[in-house]
């Protein structure tokens, strides 16, 4: 396992830098790729003087080239916020993205691991989510640079396997949460946090009945780590996600108990083309990985609410 080279592209963000962080406890030399759109050097700070890490910064829509035995492509922004603001680069993002890091595999013969996203299942008439569900997804809606990029992305690389046999990887990664997250990147468990603490409402779009399933960020960067190790052949997709469904509504009261908060929960307009359900079935990674999360929901938010204290003062 020990002393290869890693790329990992969009590794000074949210996941990205515990990935970044893990790897190299494991033994590995990383490279890191970013161009601080939504990630940033403060995550990866802890690394910079370590003599197994490099920081590399560049856009992956530009192709690039670096000897290497790996690559994990996380380069993406992950939130609505982030991903609506310049919609057009974000499909750039992943199709090209995508490109590029299945082009530099193929030269290398090395293996790629895309982290793909629960939302390539749209607003999902099944419950929960399986991969051989195909999904309900809009192609024209606000939220589409995002989901029609990374099903792109997807056909990408079981298109590089069948045409070039390229060893690749995709998971389907499923709300995770932990310290690093962006304290404005409106994903809802930071948004939770940072009102409580700061003892604004808590705004809650729709009726708070909408669910959603949440992974500690450690649980997700094992569940990649122990893709990637799996043999040539088998691609996935793979769902990584806690299968604990809670509605919004628990997830703002949990949070609240947690700060001991005097926050008061207030509802909005829920936005177009926002999923009700999200719930993975995580039956397949159990099975070829050996993986099922261990972080529970309490833990996970006192561990996150922990960080959010410190970069907030």
């Amino acid at each position: 396992m020990g002393n290869k080279r890693v790329l990992v592209t969009g590794g000074a963000g949210f996941i990205g830098s515990h990935l970044c962080k893990r790897l190299l406890a494991e033994g590995q030399h990383v490279v890191c790729l970013d161009n601080y759109f939504t990630g940033s050097e403060s995550n990866i700070s802890s690394l910079l003087s370590n003599p197994c890490f490099e920081l590399v910064r560049h856009d992956v829509t530009v192709p690039y080239y670096f000897e290497v035995d790996e690559i994990y492509n996380l380069a993406c922004p992950a939130s609505p916020v982030h991903y609506q603001y310049d919609s057009i680069h974000t499909i750039k993002t992943s199709v090209l993205g995508m490109i590029n890091a299945l082009d530099l595999a193929c030269h290398l013969r090395a293996k790629v691991l895309q982290a793909s996203t629960s939302e390539v299942y749209g607003d999902p008439l099944v419950h929960p989510q399986r991969e051989d569900y195909w999904g309900n997804v809009n192609p024209i809606g606000i939220r589409s640079c995002y989901d029609e990029g990374k099903r792109c992305a997807e056909t990408l690389c079981f298109d590089y396997f069948r045409r070039h046999d390229v060893d690749v990887k995709v998971i389907r990664i499923f709300n995770t949460y932990g310290p690093n997250m962006h304290s404005k990147d409106g994903r809802v468990v930071s948004n939770f946090i940072v009102q409580a603490l700061k003892g604004e409402d808590i705004t809650i779009y729709g009726d708070g009945r909408q669910t959603r399933s949440f992974c500690y960020v450690d649980d997700l960067v094992a569940g990649m780590i122990s893709m990637m190790q799996t043999e040539k052949g088998f691609i996935g997709p793979v769902n990584l996600g806690n299968p604990g469904e809670f509605t919004i509504l628990d997830l703002a009261e949990k949070v609240i108990g947690l700060t001991r908060s005097v926050s008061k929960i207030v509802f909005k307009t829920l936005p177009l083309d926002d999923p009700k359900q999200r719930q993975p079935n995580i039956s397949r990674a159990t099975r070829r990985l050996g993986w099922v999360p261990e972080i529970c929901l309490a833990e996970g938010l006192e561990r996150t609410i922990d960080y959010f204290k410190k970069v907030l003062v």
